[in-house]
């Protein structure tokens, strides 16, 4: 079987069953005589302090958009998910819905007790009772939920790199709503949905889930649903934790707004969901269906490749593209909610129009761009195709993503102690002061462990936190337009790809691998460094103890052997102005 292929969801012999809340939604926020007691222990109660997706999951289990869900789940309610798709009442439900911790903080909670879960500054959202606390198998769950243990997924990736060790189960008494600081007019709850719904008269409405900005195809997509179901329309784009290198969520709002008002009049509603995609796949298209049903929706498009994510290395979709349709259609009748099914939707020249791929003759040329593609191209800044997207969407887009030559960028140098990266760093430096045009930062390795790291030592895990440190302050300098020269020995390919992917959200990114050899750098060991970690002064000196992880494609490689420093900066150079980085 293809590795890549899940393996068919089990189903319920029965599958008339309605779920047994029966469409009632769960409301978990608690009264203000409550919520005052709850403040006045909340000095005394254990804190989990909640990162963005555990927030987001928190939102919608408060709101009701997780509806029968009553907290996070214990390991009786996560054991039957996770192997039937199923609550242990029956009830159908695809995807766990957990709060991991570490296991120091395992350590310290008990059941029945009481904990505080708290936003980032510290602010108290909702208190859970500690019913259950179980080490999760990461494997396990990888292979049932996603149908692979590849970390290419990126669901998959979070699961075995960003989920802490232990997850807590319990109920949930919820104070208050994450505090949201942006368009808080266009966020709703299920319950305030389904009340807009008989003010205006709605009866049928079919809901459209989407990540990406709107276009020519999604617009086109949603017009012929609502045809098809005889349904006005809600969009709910996706704005929690989606996948890394998708359009900025301000950016993609800001397109939802200004496609909306291409939709005839009254016809349609636009709200906000604070989901996290697991990009599950057709199990995740199970539970976007379970959402829209709570959110009064009587019908839901699901289409190609719904939820599906592709390889990162070899571009094959990690499901089957018809998977999620095929999956979401055969639960239907059960979840309540009628599926609209669409395959891909390919442009067709002659016509100037979009159509189902089915529906195209041999003989009609067609053009295509994937979601993927289309926000690569978006974030060097390529002009968008006119067949692709309407003028006032490409409009944004280039506000947000200019010409790379007006973007910011980082200039990541990495390489042995003494491969002369710090040199060629700052001979760029000097370089782009000169020209004037842009703001320019140095980050060199000294500069940064003097001004910005001084506690940390050399141990792997401090290295690792040191190198992090540069990316962010970097992917901040490149976020406003400026340009970044980072030269840290970054020892470790892992990190590098992830202060990568961090930097790319915002603009360019370019690794400048100082390959010169271990013995040139050592003869040259202008510091002793060398001399002192063979001697067994120095523990885990990169090159000699511990080890330093080659990139395996940067964009410029430099040897200074033979190669003066102002040689290779003219070689990074050269590189910037052929890839349009400078003019």
């Amino acid at each position: 079987m293809n590795p890549y292929e899940i393996q068919e969801i089990r189903r319920s012999k029965d599958t008339s069953r309605v779920a047994p809340h029966g469409g009632k939604l769960v409301n978990l926020l608690t009264n203000p005589e409550r919520s005052e007691d709850l403040m006045k222990i909340s000095r005394d109660l254990t804190t989990i302090f909640l990162n963005d997706r555990q927030l987001s999951d928190l939102e919608l289990l408060i709101n009701g958009s997780f509806s029968p869900l009553r907290g996070f789940m214990t390991r009786r309610v996560y054991d039957s998910v996770v192997g039937d798709m199923r609550l242990p009442d029956g009830t159908l439900w695809p995807m766990p819905i957990c709060l991991d911790i570490s296991g120091d903080q395992a350590e310290l909670i008990k059941p029945g007790q009481l904990v505080a879960l708290r936003d980032h500054e510290g602010f108290m959202i909702a208190t859970l009772v500690a019913e259950d606390i179980y080490p999760i198998d990461k494997r396990n769950e990888a292979e049932k939920v996603y149908g692979t243990a590849d970390t290419s997924h990126p669901g998959v990736n979070y699961l075995f790199n960003e989920t802490k060790t232990h997850y807590v189960g319990g109920t949930i008494e919820a104070l208050q709503y994450p505090i949201h600081f942006a368009f808080r007019r266009l966020r709703h709850s299920p319950a305030e949905i389904r009340a807009l719904y008989a003010k205006l008269g709605w009866r049928k409405i079919v809901g459209f889930q989407t990540r990406n900005p709107f276009h020519r195809a999604q617009f086109e997509m949603t017009l012929r649903a609502m045809d098809r179901a005889r349904s006005n329309l809600l969009i709910q784009p996706v704005v929690g934790f989606v996948k890394t290198g998708d359009i900025d969520t301000y950016t993609r709002i800001r397109c939802y707004l200004k496609l909306s008002e291409k939709y005839p009049p009254n016809m349609t509603f636009l709200s906000l969901l604070p989901l996290s995609m697991r990009m599950a796949g057709p199990r995740e298209a199970l539970l976007h269906a379970l959402i829209r049903k709570n959110y009064g929706c009587t019908h839901f498009v699901v289409g190609w490749n719904h939820a599906g994510p592709a390889h990162e290395t070899t571009g094959e979709f990690f499901y089957d593209p018809e998977s999620a349709v095929k999956t979401a259609s055969a639960y239907q009748e059960e979840l309540g909610i009628k599926i609209v099914p669409f395959e891909k939707m390919v442009y067709v020249i002659e016509e100037d129009a979009y159509m189902e791929e089915s529906r195209i003759s041999v003989d009609q040329k067609t053009r295509s761009l994937s979601d993927d593609h289309f926000s690569l191209a978006v974030r060097t800044g390529k002009r968008i195709p006119d067949w692709y997207t309407i003028p006032e969407v490409a409009e944004v887009l280039y506000k947000a993503y200019p010409q790379r030559h007006q973007q910011g960028i980082t200039i990541f140098c990495t390489g042995l102690s003494g491969a002369g990266k710090s040199t060629i760093a700052r001979i760029l430096y000097a370089r782009f002061l000169e020209m004037g045009n842009r703001p320019v930062t140095l980050l060199d390795g000294d500069i940064v462990r003097t001004n910005l790291s001084n506690e940390l030592g050399f141990s792997r895990e401090h290295r690792d936190i040191n190198v992090r440190r540069i990316g962010f302050v970097a992917s901040e300098i490149t976020k406003n337009r400026g340009i970044a020269i980072c030269a840290p020995i970054a020892p470790y390919r892992e990190t590098r790809k992830s202060v990568r992917k961090l930097i790319e959200t915002y603009g360019g990114f370019v690794e400048v691998h100082v390959g010169t050899p271990l013995e040139i750098c050592e003869n040259r060991d202008p510091k002793g460094l060398y001399a002192k970690a063979r001697a067994g002064i120095i523990k885990g000196f990169t090159g000699v103890d511990d080890p330093y992880e080659e990139p395996d494609a940067p964009e410029v490689y430099i040897d200074t052997t033979d190669m003066s420093p102002d040689e290779g900066a003219q070689e990074v150079l050269l590189y910037l102005e052929r890839n349009g980085y400078i003019k």
